[in-house]
């Protein structure tokens, strides 16, 4: 008797289920991946020829499905707090003493777990099957990405019959580093610009709207809390230890480097252990986590606003990597502005492979006495910006010369110039090809006008070929255009890339009235100051019109801003562009204008710092939503700051309001400040 398609795809989902477990879970594979493959694409055939077979733990969920149009929101219950930081081993010493003074007599003993730099996820368990995976968000309301998460081949999509009914656990998704170098391989032979870095990969990843993009970049889990359900009898309830082995023995991925350290010199050992092997990873980690293991404990201290008391990370310091200068050039920017670069010899910090250090300025560069040949030592600072931070002048031949500054524009070849009071040298020369390109990139930056697909590849292109001279001309570029853009592998670019390029310029032309003059890239003039000036004067019109001293009766605007904003304004040159850009259909007034001035404003007189990384809003974001509430932000913690507003990886600013005694406001506290303020 034929067996039947509903008993086939039963048959296969469970052989490939099983087949999963041995190569991602025990490395213990069984058949080869094209055998495996195979069956793979037989059950996709089958649910094609009857989709009333597909089932939720589908493996063929890890290809991805059709795009969507957006995410829905989830709230968390429990929220998912932020960790406090500490830096030292004092300030690690500093809290387990904060432990004891709230509990004095205790014996703690914690559980320490690498710091996995990625993404963290909220995962949902129910009957055995996963039914919901969604983002941290801010804290309390998170992204819902389920079919994003199905693609993770570690994650499995059914556990088994002893798992209980309803599972919550929290996970931290991350990109494997050699993962990371394979997929910049291949946007370096497509001529595509390369990802910046494993944690920023991951986190564009997981919000991808078409699955199977996230499918094919291979992102991996690492599961840290199993999340308890509300009520449970407490002394039933396993220790943290036990709920990480519990986790691992229902298939769950668990870095198995975690463990229980009994005081405060054992967790020191662990802490210090790791931040010397993490270069031995294959993924990026920066810190530990120290918890509590008692269930009980945890309890009994509680949380505050932003953090459970119960736990902290230790951050390892910036990571560090010994290399060679091989070449020092000079680096044009949208001002004009000329910096000197250090071309390295490949050397592998924080997780990427580095080549570019920043030397910030001529004077930085002669006071570090840099060369051409020095051995130096490279970090980066905040693990994103690499900088030179020492050189081995010892190991110098009798042929090293300093470095002499360029006279003359790397790029179009006009004499430089350094203003007075200023370390930069600078190119005048506004029809520099490099002025033009660094100008149209910032123009169709995320912050600024927002424009997919503005790479470095695609901008250097279009300013090359002519057929962008300035920011106007993105507004009559056509799809066939851009299609036909050839690559370093001479591979076209592509009408269906091209098309996404395209249909984002008229969502563009709709960006608000602060981002455009952010846009613009007046000097001086960053989204902070460009949301004042929007909010002050209403319309671009009405912002060129104002008088120097007009514009310094703006909060925050002195004397070099308003000459910035005024000599902008006065260029016949700029004059026609913002002309240009206005045919265009660009959005020149503020949405509400025409709105009462009197508009209440709840947070008026109250000062803001925004530091760390925000999950559901950039900080951008973030910022215009407290001035339109009348609220003030700044880039400095003072005894005037209302409120510190911190998000992940919060540093010394977070350890200065604390000093201070501002009160600090988690992301989730600053949602419910703005709402209840509306």
């Amino acid at each position: 008797m034929a067996e039947s398609p509903q008993d086939r795809a039963a048959w296969l989902r469970e052989e490939l289920q099983r087949h999963e477990r041995l190569y991602y879970g025990e490395a213990k594979p069984e058949i080869s991946d094209r055998d495996f493959d195979r069956l793979m694409a037989e059950l996709a055939a089958i649910e094609e020829k009857h989709p009333e077979l597909r089932t939720a733990d589908s493996p063929t969920r890890r290809v991805g499905g059709e795009p969507t149009e957006g995410f829905e929101q989830v709230e968390h219950e429990p929220p998912m707090l932020s960790l406090d930081n500490t830096y030292d081993h004092d300030e690690l010493e500093e809290w387990v003493e904060r432990l004891t003074r709230l509990l004095p007599d205790t014996g703690f003993e914690f559980i320490c777990e690498l710091k996995v730099d990625g993404v963290s996820l909220s995962l949902l368990y129910e009957d055995g099957v996963l039914t919901q995976a969604a983002t941290r968000g801010n804290g309390r309301v998170g992204d819902l990405v389920t079919e994003n998460a199905r693609t993770i081949r570690t994650l499995p999509l059914r556990l088994p019959a002893a798992a209980p009914a309803r599972l919550l656990v929290r996970a931290e998704t991350y990109m494997r580093r050699s993962t990371f170098v394979a997929l910049n391989e291949e946007r370096a032979a497509a001529g595509q610009e390369l990802y910046a870095n494993p944690r920023n990969t991951t986190a564009g990843t997981v919000r991808l709207l078409d699955s199977r993009d996230v499918a094919r970049r291979r992102l991996d889990l690492a599961c840290y809390e199993w999340v308890q359900p509300a009520g449970d009898d407490a002394e039933e309830r396993p220790s943290h230890g036990e709920s990480l082995a519990a986790l691992a023995g229902l298939g769950l991925p668990v870095n198995d480097s975690w463990r229980r350290c009994k005081g405060l010199d054992e967790v020191v050992a662990y802490c210090d252990d790791w931040q010397e092997k993490r270069g031995e990873l294959d993924f990026e980690i920066d810190g530990v986590v120290v918890k509590v293991d008692d269930p009980e404990l945890r309890d009994r201290l509680g949380a505050t606003a932003k953090a459970p008391r119960w736990a902290v990370a230790f951050k390892f310091e910036a990571e560090q990597a010994e290399t060679v200068v091989r070449a020092i050039n000079a680096q044009v920017g949208r001002t004009g502005a000329v910096t000197p670069v250090a071309e390295l010899e490949p050397v592998l910090v924080a997780g990427t492979t580095v080549k570019r250090a920043t030397l910030h300025n001529y004077e930085d560069l002669a006071r570090k006495d840099v060369r051409v040949g020095d051995a130096v030592v490279i970090e980066k600072g905040g693990d994103i910006i690499p900088k030179v931070v020492s050189v081995f002048e010892d190991r110098r031949g009798p042929e090293s010369k300093p470095f002499a500054p360029p006279t003359e524009c790397p790029v179009c070849g006009e004499k430089l110039y350094q203003p007075e009071e200023e370390a930069l040298l600078r190119c005048v020369n506004a029809a520099c090809p490099a002025v033009v390109r660094e100008a149209i990139r910032h123009f169709a930056s995320r912050n600024a006008m927002d424009i997919e697909g503005m790479g470095d590849w695609l901008v250097g292109e279009l300013v090359g070929g002519g057929l962008v001279r300035d920011p106007a001309d993105l507004y009559g570029l056509t799809v066939e255009q851009l299609a036909d853009l050839k690559k370093t592998n001479d591979a076209r670019l592509g009408e269906k890339a091209a098309a996404r390029t395209v249909a984002s310029l008229p969502e563009s032309k709709q960006r608000s009235l602060s981002r455009l003059i952010y846009a613009l890239g007046i000097r001086f003039v960053g989204d902070s100051t460009a949301s004042l000036l929007a909010r002050r004067f209403r319309t671009v019109d009405g912002l060129a019109a104002a008088s120097a001293e007009e514009l310094e009766e703006v909060d925050e605007i002195g004397a070099r801003i308003a000459e910035s904003v005024r000599a902008f304004f006065d260029s016949e040159r700029n004059q026609v562009l913002l002309r240009r850009l206005k045919e265009a259909g660009l959005e020149f007034e503020e949405e509400d204008a025409a709105a009462d001035e009197n508009v209440d404003q709840p947070l008026e007189g109250q000062v803001f710092v925004l530091t760390g990384t925000l999950e559901g809003m950039t900080r951008n974001e973030a910022g215009a939503r407290i001035k339109a509430l009348g609220g003030k932000v700044t880039g400095s913690v003072s005894s005037r700051t209302t409120y510190l507003v911190a998000g992940e990886k919060a540093g010394s600013k977070l350890r200065k309001a604390e000093q201070l005694g501002v009160e600090v406001l988690t992301e989730a506290g600053l949602e419910n400040l703005l709402s209840s303020n509306r």
